[in-house]
């Protein structure tokens, strides 16, 4: 039988997913491990912006159950009221406001009353941002012109020093965003925020989640020193580009001369095994002096690196996460590359000739780096 989409969740599942996120898990193998639909983990957490809700307890002033059900007790055998404040040590005019509020002497049942009161208690606090609505129109302005709520919330405290009703923290400002039921933010001002997420992520690191996986991955740590001091040709860097629907060109830069290789991916499949044959092809016409290692980021793509090292007997070294620098050579060379291939083009439409001749123009443009030499150059340097 097939698991419906939404299941309704325990207090048991919602502490259980708050624990998981917490550790670093995401969503789906979140949801794997409780036997829960990914939708349902995800709709709770959008709803409640990704951020925990207060856990909800009973005032310390307010009547409890057993006093409620001492107040139907005493209705029943017809005491007055005052008789019953006094029996609880409670003023009249609370038991008054509580029988008159749950149906009267004649209607009123302690466990309904008591039902009610526990639902009102879920009412959102009224937030800053809400009871302010000068400062929520600033907060909305800066949002719009792309300020992250850690400069707002800075700014707000330098431009008025001397009025605390003007301030607010950042997080305050995430949290509005992400609750809606705070009611002063709207959700579409999100956008505008850097990552563009509609919940809160928990800080910290992120766990695998099973997908994407490339075993048996070489560490940047690992490579040869020859190739960190661009002493010796041979060592390249690579990357995929994307255009229009998503559509991929491979990029490889030889690290020492900048000579750059535009790849044609068929039928803009860049699926693990046809990067891995693709990249083959490109590289299997280089000398053995010029086909020493590829470096290349942790993405997706290279999970067939094994499959690309025993076709063309070059190691792949992978960089560390989020770490685009240690690939400096390849991610200039694709910034000079978006005036030839830039993001509207949908790259299916090119040729490996195409790509080839914009290569060829590129590798013909003298670099700083090189002395003002073209990367042609300085290969038919070291061919020689």
């Amino acid at each position: 039988m097939a698991r419906q989409s939404y299941q309704r969740l325990s207090p048991a599942d919602i502490d259980k997913i708050w624990e998981r996120l917490r550790s670093g898990h995401s969503v789906k193998p979140t949801a794997r491990a409780l036997g829960l639909s990914t939708s349902t983990v995800r709709s709770y957490l959008i709803r409640c912006g990704g951020i925990r809700p207060d856990p909800r307890h009973r005032g310390a002033s307010h009547l409890s159950l057993e006093e409620r059900e001492e107040i139907s007790r005493g209705l029943a055998a017809g005491r007055s009221l005052r008789v019953i404040a006094a029996g609880l040590g409670r003023s009249p005019s609370t038991i008054s406001r509580e029988v008159a509020g749950n149906g009267g002497r004649h209607r009123y049942r302690a466990t309904v009353a008591d039902q009610a009161a526990w639902a009102r208690s879920t009412r959102p606090k009224v937030c800053k941002l809400a009871t302010n609505p000068v400062l929520a129109g600033i907060v909305a302005e800066k949002l719009q012109r792309r300020w992250s709520p850690q400069q707002i919330a800075g700014w707000l405290k330098l431009t008025y020093p001397d009025d605390p009703g003007m301030h607010v923290s950042h997080e305050s400002i995430y949290r509005t965003l992400f609750v809606q039921s705070r009611g002063a933010l709207r959700k579409e001002l999100t956008a505008y925020l850097r990552t563009g997420r509609v919940i809160r992520r928990s800080h910290g690191t992120r766990l695998p989640d099973g997908r994407g996986g490339r075993p048996g991955i070489v560490s940047i740590s690992e490579r040869p020193a020859e190739a960190k001091d661009r002493a010796v040709p041979g060592h390249w860097e690579g990357d995929l580009v994307f255009g229009r629907g998503m559509s991929p060109v491979a990029t490889l830069v030889e690290r020492s001369t900048r000579y750059l290789l535009l790849v044609g991916l068929p039928g803009g499949n860049h699926k693990a095994d046809a990067v891995a044959d693709a990249l083959a092809a490109a590289v299997r016409h280089l000398p053995d002096h010029l086909a020493r290692s590829l470096t290349w980021d942790q993405g997706h793509e290279m999970a067939e690196h094994k499959r690309f090292t025993h076709q063309t007997g070059i190691q792949v070294y992978f960089c560390d996460p989020k770490s685009p620098w240690q690939r400096g050579s390849n991610e200039n060379t694709n910034g000079l590359l978006r005036q030839y291939l830039p993001r509207r083009l949908d790259f299916r439409t090119l040729t490996q000739d195409d790509l080839d001749a914009i290569a060829l123009e590129l590798n013909d443009r003298p670099r700083q780096t090189l002395g003002f030499k073209t990367p042609s150059q300085a290969l038919a340097e070291v061919l020689r």
